[in-house]
């Protein structure tokens, strides 16, 4: 009989339902910074001053930011789809692994289009260096944030 003032231990089963949870958590917050820059990139070819404003070099950051977030969209959203045909197979070791996997190549392609998009608004709105600046910001912000400072912190827990 087991003491009851220890901790349950938890499953195999147990502990690829909550990891799956989890990343699906993960998608929901990844997926809504995706959703509204291309929500943002998808509504500015419309407007009356795209055509004046963008050179060749925004319109290469455009379609830059416009295919990243793009691609994060649809890789973000695969587990969802892959869990659908998988259900009921017993196949979650493989979806955990895999989704893990969709995760981090869906925020790559988030950070090129959350720092592509932020070279285009810079650019247009005060001058190349801006836009240079601030995209080398966000592309080491995020990078320290959601990599660097991850492995850092992992190295130093074994």
């Amino acid at each position: 009989m087991a003491d009851s003032g220890s901790p349950p231990t938890e499953g195999d089963r147990e502990r690829l339902n909550r990891n799956f949870a989890e990343l699906l958590q993960e998608f929901r917050v990844a997926q809504t910074g995706v959703q509204i820059l291309f929500a943002f990139l998808l509504t500015l070819p419309f407007t009356n001053r795209f055509g004046q404003v963008v050179g060749t070099r925004d319109l290469v950051a455009y379609a830059i930011a416009a295919i990243g977030a793009a691609v994060a969209t649809v890789v973000l959203m695969a587990p969802v789809s892959i869990h659908r045909l998988w259900f009921r197979e017993g196949r979650k070791p493989e979806l955990v692994d895999l989704a893990s996997n969709l995760a981090q190549v869906g925020l790559l392609a988030f950070i090129v289009a959350l720092a592509s998009s932020a070279f285009l608004i810079f650019d247009v709105a005060l001058n190349v260096w801006w836009g240079a600046g601030f995209a080398a910001l966000v592309l080491g912000l995020a990078g320290a944030l959601w990599y660097v400072v991850p492995f850092t912190n992992q190295r130093r827990r074994r």
